[in-house]
């Protein structure tokens, strides 16, 4: 799925040892398997037709322009920065009530963005108020020229009520049937890309500039699958333009953000050769060291980067047929450390990296505090917030259902073809279910909520 067979490009020509279509397969999964705005989110932009790419100049202005209008400021007690903010679940389910009784059921700002919170380090069970709290460092927040909300003074994403909504009610489809995005060329489209390449073959040359559009046009659009969230949601764009950023950058359709990170072209211009019918694949996946809890199992820390970048190589048969290897080319690999290396500078230069890290936090936690019983143990139920048919809908968009191709050509002496795949995958139950115990969380989940008291506001 998502991958290119190669069409026996490589005989056309020895000058030429890349051609690349970019499509993708996003996978977020658990349990072991692998794998209201039409605006610019994460750097993409939905069109009428579904149709993915970048966003308009115009269309991203509006966008801004109506964001700006519509989004307040952080008041000043939410605007500074703090390593650790608290958001209670059960005052914040509380909120969204009266939101809907007394607000027509429009949510404050401080709601919609979980009180500016950046990630989510900490969980913490208060038996006493029968509560849970997530936290983690936070700061108000601002909209950046690209339309994305994002921290005053640090620039990364905030997190969303919305993903997390999105997370709570996916957690039990998660665990037992699995989350994914996938991006995939049709079968016409396979086949008449072969027509077009037999018909360069027959010429025995190849001319990049007259093949390009040629496979452009006749491979057609790939068509987006979106399984166990909702197609129309925030979180789902997320999924769609992180792998799709990832692509480009990987393929030097456009420049990485950051210093130090290759495209994987340029890797390859350094690298020896390999064989045709063997193509790279890279994933984003989570990227945690084991989860601590204390003894009482009341307080939870998640620790680690949160995303890397993997690789394999996948063998491709005549027939199309995708086998992984379970092989990695130096090069794939190379280019995935590098990523990797620079994920966190990356995140914050392109906040769609940020957002999916976002999101890997909370499918984690939301996976912890289902495995582990934390609503029980806290006595606590949001069905506002959990519940399937709660009547605190999800913010819509157009759904992205097809991706134009795109193809990047290199120069060697090299003979042999090299096509690029993967996505993004979360094991958000496997990270649940790594866990250490830590003497010392105790003691932190004791000073965080000895201010607290049964009237405390929502967040602190």
């Amino acid at each position: 799925m998502g991958t290119i067979a190669p069409f026996k490009l490589a005989q056309l020509t020895s000058k030429f040892l890349f051609v690349a279509l970019v499509v993708s397969q996003f996978r977020m999964a658990w349990a072991g398997h692998r794998g209201g705005r039409s605006g610019a989110v994460g750097g993409i932009s939905i069109d009428v037709s579904w149709a993915v790419g970048p966003p308009s100049r115009d269309g991203l202005k509006l966008h801004l322009a109506a964001l700006r209008k519509e989004i307040k400021a952080a008041s000043d007690d939410m605007v500074m920065p703090v390593k650790m903010r608290m958001v209670s679940l059960k005052a914040l389910a509380a909120a969204c009530e009266d939101a809907m009784k007394n607000r027509f059921g429009r949510l404050p700002d401080e709601v919609r963005f979980l009180a500016g919170l950046q990630r989510i380090q900490y969980v913490f069970v208060d038996q006493e108020n029968n509560d849970i709290l997530i936290a983690g460092p936070a700061e108000g927040w601002r909209i950046d020229d690209r339309a994305n909300i994002v921290g005053v003074t640090t620039g990364r994403p905030v997190l969303q009520l919305d993903d997390l909504l999105v997370a709570f009610r996916q957690v039990h489809a998660a665990r037992t049937e699995g989350i994914s995005c996938s991006i995939d060329p049709t079968e016409e489209g396979y086949r008449n890309l072969q027509k077009v390449l037999d018909a360069q073959r027959a010429q025995g040359r190849l001319n990049p500039r007259a093949l390009e559009p040629a496979m452009k046009k006749a491979f057609g659009p790939q068509i987006v699958s979106i399984k166990g969230v909702p197609p129309t949601s925030h979180f789902a764009r997320v999924l769609v333009a992180a792998d799709y950023r990832m692509k480009r950058i990987a393929m030097k359709l456009e420049k990485a953000p950051v210093k130090g990170l290759p495209s994987y072209l340029d890797l390859m211009k350094t690298s020896r050769g390999g064989r045709g019918n063997v193509n790279p694949r890279w994933w984003l996946a989570c990227n945690y060291e084991p989860l601590l809890t204390s003894e009482d199992g009341l307080s939870w820390e998640l620790q680690g980067p949160g995303v890397k970048v993997m690789t394999e190589d996948d063998f491709i048969a005549e027939d199309g047929t995708v086998t992984g290897t379970e092989r990695r080319s130096a090069a794939a690999q190379r280019w995935a450390d590098v990523m990797t290396e620079k994920y966190d500078e990356l995140s914050a230069a392109d906040v769609v990296f940020g957002e999916l890290r976002n999101l890997m936090d909370m499918c984690v936690v939301t996976a912890l505090i289902e495995k582990n019983r934390l609503w029980e143990k806290a006595g606590l139920s949001v069905p506002i917030l959990t519940e399937q048919d709660s009547p605190l809908k999800l913010q819509k968009s157009n759904a992205a259902k097809q991706i134009p191709p795109e193809v990047s050509f290199l120069r060697t002496r090299n003979s042999w073809i090299v096509t690029a795949s993967g996505g993004v995958q979360v094991e958000s139950w496997q990270v649940a279910s790594n866990v250490k115990t830590s003497s010392e969380l105790s003691d932190v989940r004791q000073q965080a909520l000895s201010p607290r008291s049964s009237k405390s506001i929502w967040w602190q």
